[in-house]
């Protein structure tokens, strides 16, 4: 038996009214496994002791299976929890440790044929008499998730499970958690701030911020179609390459989006995304390039959709099965200052003899409690200000990953072609606005 997980509009509050967790609304199918993705100190773990009733929710429902359930006590959930630093017993074997659960709940029944199985499904028959200490990460962990399985819960809950453990082994544990979660069919949410293990685990991923849900999709929705500049910077090796940009829609002349030292300029006819675009002329933006937009080719060989820009090279990094080049184009980095912090810095508060109205004050102080905008880009005073640094050296602005093959070094100038197909624009707020959101904002909003 599985079940259905509903929050709506949840909130938690610690110390001086700060709130961890801000109007969360989330449901999550029976069956479903659903990975909690976001930074430290984004909410992720308090969301998850909610649901298992270890922490009381302040404000908002708990649904299991649509019933009401902010006050049912976490014993009578049936819910199993896998924390992060295993929580064994250190005086019991690991067969004592399955099967104590067992023993609270049916007092007069022998564990002993559900350890058992359980062991044999985890593959630890022969470590069901030995205590933790002579037991290594991996096979403590895999003795903390059969304690939970051996319960037949109707939910996991998991809390970066594997994020004490090496490398290599977190990925075959990965691989066993997905098998064994598919296997049993149990609705599963699974916290973590690694985008690997959200990305290859999860039917859906929820990205938090600051205390606020960002997205909720497939893991290729969020990818390929992040809704700000915040999930587009958390998701993806190497990190998505952001530059400010100003967008230029002459009535008479091919629309371009100026990078600083170059431009891209849009292939017409214009494509529904970047007519779009037009209302945006004159304002800067965020350009957001993957590293796979970009490839090293002369003009000569573009395909249809791509435009040609030139880079210097700053640094190469050789990965083996890839090469990651730095590039310098002379563009202006998009820098997102509180892109992996807990939650925005709230700016200096200074007395003003114009408080504004009192819509104003309200607008002001509900941005504050919900995290507030990913990023401000303020207006330039000059709308193509030379971007180089007082020491005369251009920083690197572009990483375009490519084949292990190609020779580069330090200082060359090469030629590269940009997929305007995968180009995304971010507005001064760091909200996606090319691709277009799903709903149009109403002008009248």
């Amino acid at each position: 038996m599985t079940r259905a997980i509903s929050l709506h509009d949840v909130s938690k509050s610690y110390t001086r009214g700060t709130r961890v967790v801000d109007r969360l609304s989330l449901d999550i199918e029976p069956g479903e496994f659903l990975v909690l993705l976001g930074p430290s100190g984004c909410g992720k773990s308090t969301v998850l002791r909610m649901i298992a009733g270890l922490e009381e929710i302040d404000e908002g429902e708990l649904l299991l299976d649509g019933e009401y359930a902010n006050d049912l006590m976490p014993a009578d959930r049936r819910i199993a929890m896998v924390f992060q630093n295993f929580a064994l017993y250190p005086n019991m074997t690991s067969r004592d440790n399955i099967g104590f659960p067992l023993r609270i709940e049916a007092p007069g029944e022998d564990p002993r044929p559900r350890v058992d199985t359980t062991a044999r499904m985890l593959g630890i028959e022969d470590l069901l008499d030995r205590f933790p200490a002579q037991l290594s990460g991996g096979e403590r962990q895999r003795v903390a998730m059969g304690r939970a399985i051996a319960r037949h819960p109707t939910a996991f809950l998991m809390d970066e499970p594997l994020s004490n453990l090496d490398a290599k082994l977190r990925g075959h544990l990965r691989a066993e958690i997905s098998a064994l979660t598919r296997e049993l069919g149990v609705t599963t949410v699974y916290v973590t701030h690694d985008q690997a293990e959200a990305m290859s685990l999860g039917d859906r991923v929820a990205v938090l911020r600051g205390g606020v849900l960002q997205q909720v999709g497939a893991p290729r929705t969020v990818y390929a179609l992040p809704a700000n500049v915040f999930v587009a910077a958390f998701i993806g090796i190497p990190r998505i390459n952001l530059l400010r940009g100003l967008v230029r829609a002459p009535l008479d002349g091919a629309m371009t989006i100026s990078l600083g030292k170059q431009y891209l300029r849009l292939p017409e006819p214009l494509c529904l995304d970047h007519q779009l675009l037009r209302v945006q002329q004159g304002r800067e933006v965020i350009v957001g390039l993957r590293s796979e937009a970009v490839r090293i080719a002369e003009p000569a060989a573009a395909r249809p959709g791509e435009v040609h820009i030139t880079g210097l090279v700053e640094h190469v990094e050789f990965q083996g099965h890839e090469v990651l080049v730095h590039f310098n184009t002379g563009s202006r980095p998009a820098v997102v200052p509180d892109l992996e912090a807990p939650r925005p810095v709230p700016p200096v508060r200074r007395r003003r003899r114009d408080p504004g109205t009192v819509l104003d004050r309200l607008r002001t102080r509900a941005g504050t409690l919900r995290a507030g905008p990913v990023v401000t880009l303020e207006h330039p005073a000059d709308p193509d200000p030379d971007p180089a640094p007082p020491d005369g050296r251009l920083p690197g602005d572009l990483i375009v990953r490519t084949t292990p093959d190609i020779d580069l070094r330090h200082g060359m100038q090469v030629p590269l072609l940009v997929d305007i197909a995968h180009l995304y624009v971010f507005d001064q707020h760091g909200e996606r606005i090319c691709p277009a959101p799903d709903r149009l904002p109403d002008l009248e909003e």
